[in-house]
């Protein structure tokens, strides 16, 4: 999937409007050295979004609710109607104040700088955004999205739930990206309008260009062994353990099985050039897909974690900087 990135990268370069706003996504290296193993660089002056999060709201809002009560008030309902879930969620963000901003005021004193680094966030999310859309990725929470601490710029990392995968969780995954209110609280008063909009549209405008040579990148990855192109049993008990498993008793067999399948590799990749379809206008595309990232009936019915990420059971490597730890 890295190699998917730096792929798209020179892509983007060769779009005028992407190349002016140096829009790209942040790549760390990875050299596998057999089917389960291998070694992931460092990625330098970086801290999990989680890591940033949690003590800023404790910091700046005191008196709000604490992440592992939010967490727990939204997985208390988890198994209950959608209208009881989208009633605790505005209960709980009324009392969850989005502090995201306060980043960029802590680590860039200077006005210039500051709207610099503040500027490098709002198109970095939005390049990852709409790529991560085209490629289906998910588990986007709090300790797999990497703040840079020097360039104001986000790193996305684990990204072993891609091609929709996610849809098939116990608890399925029905945004296109994430984006919670703090991150787009970071990106300023304008918040999705403007800048991290704009970005979004010229980034999927040189895709849609493109996707002869996106079609042709994924393609390789048709004939490799070592790809899985949906997510093994263990990993969908590790990513939602004891979240709805009573009603998806059998998710994990049904996965187990279709892992590495050739139609799986088939219909992941009819997906992805479906997604890169002129269909609809880019500015309508990404209109569409703003709304259903940020509507409340489908982040009320999300996985808790992926809101509210504070299971401490892993992420150990992450808070040191290291690009993945699972």
């Amino acid at each position: 999937m890295e190699q998917v990135f730096e792929q798209v990268n020179e892509l983007l370069k060769r779009s005028r409007s992407t190349r002016q706003r140096d829009l790209n996504i942040r790549t760390y290296k990875v050299v596998p050295l057999s089917a389960v193993a291998g070694i992931i660089e460092f990625v330098a002056n970086t801290t999990p979004l989680h890591e940033y999060l949690m003590p800023a709201h404790e910091k700046y809002y005191p008196k709000d609710l604490t992440g592992n009560a939010c967490r727990k008030e939204i997985g208390g309902v988890q198994t209950q109607s959608v209208e009881n879930r989208i009633r605790k969620f505005r209960s709980v963000t009324d009392r969850f104040h989005p502090v995201m901003r306060y980043f960029f005021t802590e680590n860039f004193t200077d006005p210039d700088e500051w709207f610099v680094k503040r500027l490098a966030y709002t198109r970095s999310t939005a390049a990852i955004s709409i790529l991560g859309h085209v490629l289906g990725l998910g588990d986007r929470h709090g300790h797999n999205i990497l703040l840079d601490a020097q360039s104001g710029e986000v790193v996305h990392i684990d990204l072993g739930v891609a091609f929709e995968a996610g849809r098939i969780l116990p608890v399925p995954e029905l945004v296109p990206f994430r984006l919670t209110r703090d991150i787009v609280d970071g990106m300023g008063i304008t918040k999705t309008e403007g800048v991290f909009r704009r970005c979004c549209e010229f980034t999927l405008e040189a895709l849609r260009k493109e996707v002869n040579s996106i079609m042709a990148i994924l393609d390789v990855l048709r004939y490799d062994p070592l790809y899985n192109w949906s997510v093994s049993a263990v990993r969908v008990a590790k990513l939602q353990e004891g979240q709805a498993a009573a009603p998806n008793a059998n998710i994990a067999e049904r996965t187990r099985e279709a892992v590495n399948e050739p139609g799986e590799a088939k219909r992941a990749l009819t997906v992805v050039n479906k997604k890169l379809s002129k269909t609809l206008s880019v500015t309508a595309t990404v209109n569409d897909l703003i709304n259903q990232a940020m509507d409340e009936r489908n982040l009320a019915v999300l996985y808790s974690g992926m809101l509210l990420w504070s299971k401490m059971c892993g992420p150990i490597l992450t808070s040191l900087g290291w690009a993945a730890y699972a």
